[in-house]
């Protein structure tokens, strides 16, 4: 690990929980950012992101002496699994209890919990503000998400990646269990491929 991380490490097993809260807190606006991106629009009503965030620190303090047995990720990446898992849950027991389907979403509502392509087309469409242009950004949506599902799995994860969590190179590498340079190789291609999508679909309305 990089002496930045071996540092953490040392303050983890020195001051345990301690120096926990204090990285955790360092890092909540990155995890925020990342909630809100990958959280399924069909819920976003409904849950707040500091809830998940709460749950994501209740799990960690829990977990904290199993990470320290074994550290096979950095911390950040470590935070990040944790975060991710509770919103998977959440996703799970809110989109098996939805009681009233004509108040949701309608869009992509076959998308499985946490879909990335959708994550990447709300983001992208809500750069779409005006009311009058609802109709359209929906079919903006469709036509952005159909679009994405055209590239490969992997270059969909390494854009939401590298583009919309803003993690680095090496981070998206670790996450996804490549090689640095196979990560920037997949991040250069799949960016290509994204300005190509929205050149295609209403570049007067998506920038």
């Amino acid at each position: 690990m990089a002496n930045g991380e071996d540092h953490e490490l040392a303050q983890l097993r020195q001051r345990g929980e301690t120096a926990l809260a204090e990285i955790f807190s360092s890092t909540l606006p990155w995890l925020e950012r990342i909630i809100r991106f990958r959280i399924d629009p069909r819920i976003r009503g409904r849950v707040d992101a500091a809830d998940i965030l709460q749950e994501t620190w209740v799990t960690a303090a829990r977990r904290l002496p199993d990470y320290l047995l074994e550290p096979t990720v950095s911390l950040f990446i470590w935070l990040r699994q944790l975060a991710l898992q509770t919103l998977i849950d959440i996703h799970r027991r809110e989109l098996c209890h939805r009681r009233d389907a004509g108040r949701e979403i309608h869009l992509a509502s076959h998308s499985p919990p946490g879909d990335t392509s959708l994550s990447i087309a709300h983001f992208l469409a809500d750069q779409i503000t005006s009311p009058s242009q609802q109709l359209m950004r929906t079919e903006d949506i469709e036509q952005l998400q159909e679009a994405l599902n055209s590239m490969p799995e992997i270059d969909r994860e390494v854009l939401a990646l590298r583009h919309f969590e803003q993690l680095t190179n090496l981070q998206t590498a670790e996450v996804l269990g490549l090689t640095p340079t196979a990560a920037s190789n997949r991040y250069i291609r799949a960016a290509a491929r994204l300005t190509e999508i929205l050149q295609k679909l209403r570049p007067d309305h998506i920038q």
